[in-house]
């Protein structure tokens, strides 16, 4: 009897020992009891960091969402993708550890992942993920995609009179008609691997030269500007911004001069979270329940069954891989060109 009074007690001692994970193991565990002990766990953490280049009603949208499922709190540092990696970059460099989790575009995730910031993870939403939009590594994880498209005030243009390929934009009806993003390199150099490099780039250099190019800092600001009729014809602009200002009853809509260039926007983990479960927990939330609610908001999800065809576009992804070089080379040559003057 009292053998096993002590071997039960020798048990119950060793239980948390035999159990504990380090956060790599945690990362990777995809046990059935996973997801019940992350929620327990991260709610006696309390809260979560996220750094996010998400629009602030997104994430508001999703912060309360979470907290309401699981009385978890989301604190978010919001700014522009490219600004969130410096401000990680620039932490790790002082031994600080400050983020649980990031929201931004896939490229600066990739670098994030260069900079060994991230963590792998194992997760079941991995399988149920669009071909192409998941990484190998499994350092991130798709959260939604960005579509540029084309955009049009529907007072000023009329659909039948939208250009059907590029060259059309040469036309001199489009004169003083055009309207881009100050910070589109990656769209443009994307666009011109399909064009053809040197073929691509004459056709916008005379576009530029011919018909001028309004420019806007920021998609948000560049489609207010459609909205307005300020800009008539956005070149690039986020499908979902457009979606958003037309059911409001603003008298936009997009169409598509093919390919549709797309990127994913994504989540990662801090490879040394101060809140491990809650990173791993919001993780797990924003590439599966959260999903309707983005769907919701006008975003494309990059879950199979959630996705849907764009009118019947083709859709070429951004690669998140290009290194810094190819990177500068891009942006210096969209910058050349939308410096042109008329």
């Amino acid at each position: 009897m009292i053998h096993r009074l002590l071997s039960a007690f020798l048990l119950a001692v060793a239980a948390p020992f035999a159990s504990a994970q380090t956060f790599a193991e945690l990362a990777s565990d995809e046990g059935p009891s996973r997801h019940q002990r992350l929620v327990q766990a991260a709610q006696r953490e309390g809260s979560l960091t996220v750094y996010t280049s998400n629009a602030a009603p997104t994430i508001e949208a999703l912060s309360a969402d979470f907290e309401k499922r699981y009385g978890v709190r989301v604190s978010a540092w919001r700014a522009s993708s490219a600004k969130a990696l410096q401000r990680a970059v620039a932490e790790k460099r002082a031994n600080r550890w400050d983020f649980d989790a990031v929201s931004i575009s896939s490229p600066e995730l990739e670098a994030l992942v260069r900079e060994n910031l991230l963590q792998e993870i194992n997760s079941a939403w991995h399988k149920e993920m669009l071909e192409g939009t998941m990484p190998a590594h499994r350092g991130w994880a798709p959260q939604f995609i960005n579509v540029f498209v084309q955009a049009y005030n529907t007072r000023v243009v009329k659909k039948q009179d939208l250009p059907k390929r590029w060259a059309d934009l040469l036309e001199p009806g489009w004169r003083g008609m055009l309207g881009v993003e100050a910070k589109a390199g990656e769209w443009y150099c994307s666009l011109l691997k399909n064009l053809g490099e040197e073929k691509g780039a004459e056709l916008f250099r005379q576009i530029a030269a011919r018909n001028g190019l309004s420019v806007r800092s920021g998609n948000s600001v560049l489609a207010n500007m459609v909205v307005s009729g300020e800009v008539p014809v956005a070149l690039a602009v986020y499908s979902h911004m457009i979606d958003q200002a037309r059911q409001q009853g603003a008298p936009v809509d997009w169409f598509a001069i093919d390919p549709m260039i797309a990127r994913s926007n994504g989540i990662g983990v801090s490879r040394k979270p101060p809140h491990p479960n809650a990173a791993l927990l919001f993780y797990e939330y924003a590439i599966g329940d959260a999903q309707p609610l983005m769907l919701k908001m006008n975003y494309l999800s990059p879950v199979r069954k959630l996705a849907s065809p764009l009118r019947g576009a083709t859709i070429l992804f951004v690669d998140p891989t290009a290194d810094g070089a190819e990177v500068e080379r891009c942006d210096r040559a969209y910058d050349a060109l939308i410096k042109m003057k008329k």
